[in-house]
């Protein structure tokens, strides 16, 4: 796999001893960066970035491409380092302490790089003898949940069964922590929510979850708080019903004859409403109840919902600042 060293078996983390730190900041932090920085030459990565993900819970890391998702995933793994800034993962150093930060940590990146000519089997057995041994029962599970055929070479498998491969290694072994890097790419629906299903199972079992991703839709599902990244600054940190009542929704609603666009304007929430004949278009912020009562008044024929889109959730953050890029 590109830019990832498997943990040996010998190079367990009882083995390492964590930073001394204030045992009631550690103990329910799993993730914590101050100050993180990563400069590629001119380019910046990210900047000042602090982060803490608490024991136990699904952590969603939210923004568009490019926005330092993955720079900052990769630091704390160790296979880039920041140009300046600090993080602990576990406990431990993420840096000095590598080794036992990845051998805890179950880790999907945004590409997986293997030879074509593997087979998934291969890999994963690979990839279980690395870490000391994995329960072969639990891996044939998971590629039935998944109905992923381990058989066929790397080379044949689609996106979307790649994907699949990954996040059986990420998984397999119960890890501490999952690090997983835009971890729905190319799944269809269905496995789609197998995936959360799988997320929620390891959330109950203990571990802590720490996701990229640029789908609001997807962090709704599965997350309890997540983080908004920013041209490589972190621009909110919030619980993800907190985050869902301030996105807007854009509402499509195809009446039965013509509404005139002030019998939805006043609603509770309701903003922006176009009206042309029997068509009328508004977003909402928030509940859908008072657009719902608003609409009772009248002979709906079609109702349309679309989810926000992560533009818009900037937009509700920050106004005109956001237009204005700043």
């Amino acid at each position: 796999m590109t830019g990832w060293t498997w943990p040996r078996r010998h190079l367990h983390p009882r083995t390492f001893k964590a930073p001394r730190r204030d045992s009631r900041r550690v103990a329910d932090a799993v993730i914590r960066t101050e100050g993180l920085t990563k400069w590629y030459g001119r380019h910046r990565g990210i900047e000042s970035v602090d982060l803490e993900v608490r024991r136990g819970e699904v952590f969603g890391f939210l923004g568009p491409n490019g926005a330092g998702k993955t720079t900052t995933l990769r630091i704390l793994l160790d296979l880039i380092r920041p140009t300046s800034g600090r993080a602990e993962v576990l406990g431990l150093d993420a840096q000095r302490d590598s080794l036992a930060v990845r051998a805890r940590t179950g880790y999907l990146p945004g590409e997986l790089a293997l030879d074509d000519r593997l087979t998934g089997e291969r890999f994963l057995r690979f990839a279980a003898k690395v870490r000391g041994g994995v329960d072969w029962a639990r891996v044939e599970s998971l590629a039935a949940r998944l109905r992923c055929d381990l058989a066929k070479p790397f080379g044949d498998l689609s996106r979307g069964n790649k994907q699949k491969v990954g996040l059986i290694q990420a998984f397999m072994h119960q890890p501490d922590l999952l690090v997983l890097d835009e971890p729905t790419g190319g799944l269809d629906p269905l496995v789609q929510q197998t995936f959360n299903a799988l997320v929620q199972e390891a959330r109950a079992a203990g571990s802590t979850v720490f996701l990229s991703s640029h789908y609001l839709a997807e962090v709704e599902q599965v997350c309890d708080r997540v983080a908004i990244i920013r041209e490589g600054r972190i621009a909110a940190v919030e619980r993800v019903a907190d985050l869902k009542a301030r996105a807007l929704r854009r509402i499509d609603v195809r009446f039965a004859t013509p509404v005139p666009a002030d019998a939805l304007a006043g609603a509770p929430g309701v903003q922006a409403v176009t009206a042309e004949g029997p068509r009328v278009t508004c977003t909402v912020a928030g509940s859908l109840d008072g657009l719902v009562k608003a609409l009772a008044a009248h002979e709906v024929v079609d109702l349309v919902t679309h989810e926000p889109r992560l533009e818009d959730v900037f937009m509700t953050y920050y106004g005109e600042d956001a237009r204005r890029g700043g």
